[in-house]
């Protein structure tokens, strides 16, 4: 089964939980984001990578830098361990890990989730691979993925559980879009996946073709 046939299966099995109302007031919120531009300001494939220094969740200090003097880089940002979309990828990169190491890749995954918080979805997908803490969104900021989520959804998220102030430390109500790229190792950005659909993510199997394609 594919990452997009799973967050679809995902979808159906949560849409009946949310009242009609709620629907509607998530659509419009989505639909605003979708034609705010968004994508269109993100990095893209050409773009020179923002270099970065942020603590993985083993209180390790992972660089941009010294990811790429071991090979090419994929960048998976996420927007908290809260979300079911993205406990369904960070699983589905796990599983690819080894073939994603086997084409030269370094995989790492960001959020602006507090450290301890990262280290607790590490730990629930006993993911191997860094899972980075992006205080304040400043890296996803460089990249151009950041908005604020919708006021009127954001009593709602707290009702379910995902109250983003508390596992992010600050009462922004930030998050990043869901964003996947491959990196050069030169800095140069090769593989961009940039989506304001929260329950659309980057085929792993598209990431490993990237890397496949830079190795020649």
């Amino acid at each position: 089964m594919t990452l997009a046939e799973k967050l679809q299966a995902k979808y159906m099995e949560l849409a009946p939980m949310v009242p009609g109302f709620v629907q509607q007031m998530m659509k419009t919120a989505d639909d605003a984001l979708a034609a705010g531009g968004l994508t269109e300001r993100a990095k893209t494939v050409g773009d020179a990578a923002p270099e970065f220094a942020l603590p993985d969740h083993e209180g390790n200090t992972v660089t941009l830098a010294g990811l790429l003097a071991a090979g090419p880089v994929v960048l998976s940002f996420y927007r908290g361990g809260w979300c079911p979309f993205c406990s369904l990828e960070l699983r589905a990169l796990q599983e690819a890990l080894g073939e994603i190491r086997a084409a030269g890749g370094q995989l790492v995954a960001v959020s602006p989730e507090l450290p301890e918080k990262a280290a607790v979805t590490a730990m629930r997908h006993e993911i191997e691979f860094p899972v980075l803490s992006d205080a304040g969104n400043a890296v996803a900021k460089q990249f151009g993925l950041v908005y604020a989520l919708d006021p009127n959804l954001r009593p709602l998220y707290r009702q379910i559980g995902a109250d983003i102030p508390e596992y992010n430390g600050e009462d922004t109500w930030e998050i990043p879009v869901p964003a996947t790229y491959v990196i050069e190792t030169g800095g140069v950005i090769r593989f961009a996946y940039v989506n304001t659909d929260y329950k659309q993510r980057a085929e792993p199997a598209d990431v490993v073709a990237a890397l496949k394609a830079l190795a020649g």
